[in-house]
């Protein structure tokens, strides 16, 4: 039995994520397609040739006969960490790539744009059983491309904050944030709770499964996300300084990188903490704007300060779900940290091959975030997508919100 003809509609997605892409660096100057601010970052260039690879290697070689490759060297310079497809550049030494110009970049865009398209034509007279592992599988690479296009504006402004112009990546007109509703403080009752992703829910990635029960005790958590405010009141308290409000690991970073307020912003204890760097260069900081570039050991400790603590996932999972009408926040401002360490599901089991390597092998010495921010592309989160990174990273878009034992 043939499949279905590929719809109209996932051609169009196919070509308005692999579009916003590009339209993403569209604004940069050509230095800026090589800037590489720290090991941990990639440039836009890279997240670019990156994600043609990744569809270059798992769909088309595969599966379109006749596809011509682009330089086999590519592979070398492009793949990020699977060690099943061979060795690979660096990470630290990305911004050393001048080469190959962003011309043979974009002309490799294109010619694995139209791959795809030859492909979903092909998958028309395939059987079901052989089509649907291949849309699978570019199911995968658009959802591995839009996180792509969150990581390349989390590390332009980790490159951008390094120069002394503060450059801006771009200049919308600027909105003040809203004043926050009072905060409050939601009952759940606890219990036993399902967890993860539904299995007939749409997409999610593997490390979303397997859906499981989870046992919850009572507690409370806040409607909203902590602002700029009352953090900058966690600092006034003396914060930094007070060594019993953090985990030993953090109290030592503090104490090592000096920090003294959150990744991006600019002022001093003495004189205040009143600018914040963002991309639209330096900006006066909002009060009561949600707080953001935390790492897991400053949201740790404000919690700690604030007479609460973080949520775990299962708790900001069961709560999301929950639908109270008082919980805001939960996508579009910031990820936020939870208590929880980034650790497989009951049950789960990585996709053979290479493909397997996405997620897996990262579960240990990271912390889960919740939610989404405002450079998660729209529609790409949902409240069992588990975001994850080491607990010392601040250069995301990472804030908290409050939890507590139910009283």
């Amino acid at each position: 039995m043939a499949s279905a003809a590929p719809s109209a509609a996932l051609l169009e997605r196919l070509g308005a994520i692999r579009q916003r892409s590009e339209e993403l660096v569209a604004d940069l100057e050509p230095e800026d397609l090589c800037l590489q601010g720290m090991a941990d970052a990639s440039p836009p260039k890279w997240h670019l040739g990156h994600t043609t690879w990744f569809f270059e290697t798992f769909l088309l070689l595969p599966h379109l006969p006749g596809h011509r490759p682009a330089d086999s060297r590519w592979g070398f310079l492009f793949n990020s960490y699977y060690d099943a497809i061979g060795e690979r550049h660096p990470r630290p030494q990305r911004g050393l790539l001048s080469r190959p110009p962003m011309r043979e970049v974009m002309a490799w865009r294109r010619q694995v744009d139209g791959g795809l398209e030859q492909l979903l034509e092909r998958l028309v007279d395939q059987p079901q059983a052989t089509a649907a592992p291949v849309l699978v599988l570019l199911e995968l690479g658009l959802q591995h491309e839009q996180q792509h296009q969150e990581l390349l504006l989390m590390d332009l402004l980790d490159g951008f904050s390094r120069n002394p112009l503060e450059p801006a990546y771009r200049q919308p007109a600027a909105s003040p944030a809203e004043e926050p509703e009072p905060l409050q403080w939601i009952e759940h009752p606890g219990g036993l709770v399902e967890i993860g992703a539904d299995p007939e829910g749409g997409f999610h990635f593997d490390n979303e499964a397997p859906q499981h029960r989870h046992w919850l005790e009572p507690y409370r958590i806040a409607s909203r996300l902590v602002r700029n405010g009352e953090f900058a009141a966690f600092i006034a308290a003396g914060g930094y300084r007070r060594p019993e409000l953090w985990m030993s690991e953090g109290w030592a970073l503090v104490q090592q990188r000096g920090w003294r307020a959150p990744r991006y912003w600019r002022g001093s204890e003495g004189e205040g903490w009143n600018w914040e760097f963002s991309l639209q260069g330096r900006r006066p900081l909002q009060p009561q704007a949600p707080v953001r570039h935390l790492s897991w050991f400053e949201a740790d400790a404000y919690a700690r300060w604030a007479g609460g603590r973080l949520p775990t996932e299962a708790e900001w999972e069961s709560a999301a779900r929950g639908g109270h009408p008082a919980l805001r926040e939960l996508e579009g401002q910031v990820w936020q940290w939870t208590a929880s360490a980034y650790r497989p599901y009951p049950g789960f089991a990585p996709a053979a091959g290479a493909v397997g390597e996405y997620n897996g092998k990262f579960m240990s010495s990271q912390m889960v975030l919740r939610g989404g921010s405002d450079f998660t592309p729209p529609g790409h989160s949902r409240p069992s997508y588990r975001n994850f990174f080491p607990p010392a990273s601040r250069w995301m878009a990472s804030g908290l919100r409050l939890a507590q034992e139910r009283r």
